[in-house]
Formats: C-alpha cells, sequence, structure tokens
C-alpha cells in the first residue's frame, strides 16, 4: 500500500498552522512556499480537508485556511481519512472459490471468512488506531529547533512584506 503525496504534504501544512501563532488565515500560496510545494495541487488537498471539517477556508485577498479546530483533535487518520476516504484498503474477492475450488464454493464461505481478508482487516484496523492515536500537536512537537526557526523567520519576513491583514 502506498499513500499518495497529498497526504504528507497535507498532514506538514496542518503541522505549520499549528506551530503559527498568526489570528488570521494562511494563504495556500504561502503554505506552499513554505515547501516548495505546487499552490494548485495543495490547494485541491486543502480543500479536502475543509470539506471534512479538519481546516476553515477563508475566501478573499486576506484569507486563507485555519484549523477548524484544536490540533491536538485532529489526528493522522483524520487527514487520511479526508483525502483518501475511509473505506476499506483490502478488498476481498473472494478468489478462494474461483477456479479448481468453484465446485466447492458454497462449502469454502460456509467455513467462515476467508483468512486473507481478517489477516488484512486486522492489520487496517491496527493501521487506523495507530493514526489516530497521533495528532497534529503530538507532530508539531516533534519539529526540531531549527525548523521551528525557520519557520518564524520565514512568516515574520511574509507579514513584514504584506503588511497586517484585519
Amino acid at each position: 500500500m502506498q499513500l499518495p503525496k497529498g497526504v504528507e504534504w497535507a498532514a506538514h501544512c496542518l503541522v505549520v498552522l499549528e506551530r503559527l501563532t498568526e489570528d488570521h488565515p494562511v494563504a495556500n500560496s504561502t503554505l506552499a512556499e513554505v515547501y516548495r510545494l505546487s499552490p494548485t495541487y495543495l490547494n485541491k488537498h486543502l480543500q479536502a480537508l475543509t470539506r471534512h471539517g479538519l481546516l476553515i477556508s477563508m475566501p478573499g485577498s486576506a484569507g486563507g485556511f485555519t484549523l477548524s479546530r484544536p490540533a491536538s483533535e485532529i489526528t493522522l487518520a483524520d487527514v487520511v481519512e479526508a483525502l483518501e476516504g475511509g473505506g476499506p484498503i483490502f478488498r476481498c474477492t473472494e478468489i478462494r472459490c474461483d477456479g479448481l475450488f468453484q465446485p466447492h464454493s458454497a462449502e469454502i464461505r460456509a467455513s467462515g471468512s476467508c483468512a486473507i481478508a481478517a489477516a488484512m482487516w486486522t492489520a487496517e484496523q491496527a493501521w487506523r488506531h495507530s493514526l489516530a492515536a497521533v495528532s497534529i500537536t503530538d507532530l508539531a512537537q516533534g519539529v526540531d529547533a531549527l525548523s521551528s526557526k525557520n519557520l518564524n523567520e520565514f512568516f515574520e519576513n511574509k507579514n513584514r512584506k504584506v503588511g497586517p491583514t484585519l
């Protein structure tokens, strides 16, 4: 299984929003500039986070994105679900009942769940549970001092160029 890079991008942007002491929204273009990402592609993901209730999007020249609730209440599981959906990763197609086994498919199905499907679903539940235990605050606390300093300086310079927004 491989998650698209948009999940990583979105999680990093949520961490940036958590780290900032800004009292106004941060523009998509500014978030994209932090990591040199495509603003168009990033905006698509930020809009998905907005639709899922993780961000608030404010339109206009002073608009942008803010967290919709405390970062401690937003998890990596929320990010994955917002961008990839909450459906199962593994879909059993019951091939154990095909080919040579087709004449006995009723007996095979009656014997219980497919062991491969059960193992995959158990692993997926553990994975989702693990992601649900990690909040954006937890991730932000892992940002090293130099990165925090660089981020703060970047936003201070950005605010000086743009000026305060009301």
